[in-house]
């Protein structure tokens, strides 16, 4: 493999030249085309995949889904130490494709240096992704609205370096970025101030409805913007615990009539905890997914 320098400079070259209610409005249809392919961020089976990568793929791939999304790619370790060029014929073996995967920023985000984020990069388009996605922020990093915008700088920083690559940054929400600062929040000022060619976001619908939103009324606000989805369902006794696609009280159906308006390109499933066999709960949500949605 080329050096990271030599690599990045190439690439850049080469490209420069609480439950959803069921009267929710449908005044959206599924993006033209029909269907999306459906994917699985592969955090969900974080206790399995370090232990057996080869294997985990395999069954990924058996239940019908057609990408993944990575996690916690570091150029030493690569993903679950396998080097990218590796793991990618590993999923090309497997006819699987990786639209995108999340790299952590923190580092970045605080001290500033763009060097930290060429490596990722280099991982990142080694699987042909489109998107290089912020997984998480350090509670340090936003303790206030200020903090926030200094994120969304750091992301448009970042994001005007993938896109000499031909990659478009993602950022990805659990709950805290809705805390109320007056009558604004963390998630409005990312959206408002990152640059709407290259920042896109990936929202994680079990974490917006959680945290009492509505992804009808952020698709509105925003149209376009959310170019994936995290689709991780909300226990029907426990909101803190998951469940498998469509056996939960999240309403998928209606939030997936508004799929052109959200500007979705990715459906990717998620589970965090589980009830039952990993690979048994992974087919089941597939299949609803399929079957229902898309």
């Amino acid at each position: 493999m080329n050096s990271r320098r030599n690599f990045i400079k190439q690439a850049g070259i080469a490209v420069a030249g609480a439950a959803l209610l069921p009267s929710f409005a449908c005044s959206s249809t599924p993006a033209a085309g029909g269907a999306h392919p459906i994917g699985l961020q592969l955090y969900t089976l974080r206790e399995l995949l370090p232990k057996d990568v080869k294997g985990v793929i395999e069954k990924v791939a058996k239940a019908g889904y057609k990408e993944v999304e990575t996690y916690g790619y570091t150029a030493d370790a690569g993903f679950w130490g396998l080097d990218a060029k590796t793991f990618k014929g590993l999923l090309d073996a497997n006819g699987l494709k990786a639209p995108s995967g999340h790299f952590g920023l923190d580092g970045f985000i605080k001290s500033g240096n763009l060097d930290e984020v060429k490596p990722l990069i280099e991982g990142a388009l080694t699987l042909n992704m489109e998107y290089l996605t912020c997984p998480y922020l350090d509670e340090s990093l936003r303790p206030d609205l200020d903090a926030f915008k200094k994120v969304a700088a750091r992301l448009n920083e970042a994001a005007e370096l993938c896109a000499k690559s031909g990659l478009q940054l993602a950022y990805h929400n659990h709950d805290f970025e809705f805390k109320k600062y007056g009558d604004t929040t963390g998630y409005d000022i990312l959206l408002q101030e990152t640059d709407k060619k290259n920042v896109q976001f990936e929202m994680d619908l079990y974490w917006v409805v959680r945290s009492g939103n509505d992804p009808l009324a952020l698709f509105a606000k925003h149209p376009g913007r959310f170019v994936m989805w995290h689709v991780k369902d909300m226990d029907k006794a426990n909101n803190t615990i998951n469940t498998e696609v469509g056996s939960g009280k999240i309403d998928f159906k209606s939030i997936y009539k508004h799929a052109k308006e959200s500007g979705l390109k990715h459906l990717i499933v998620e589970q965090e905890n589980f009830s039952k066999d990993p690979f048994v709960s992974i087919k089941q949500s597939f299949d609803y997914v399929n079957r229902e949605l898309v």
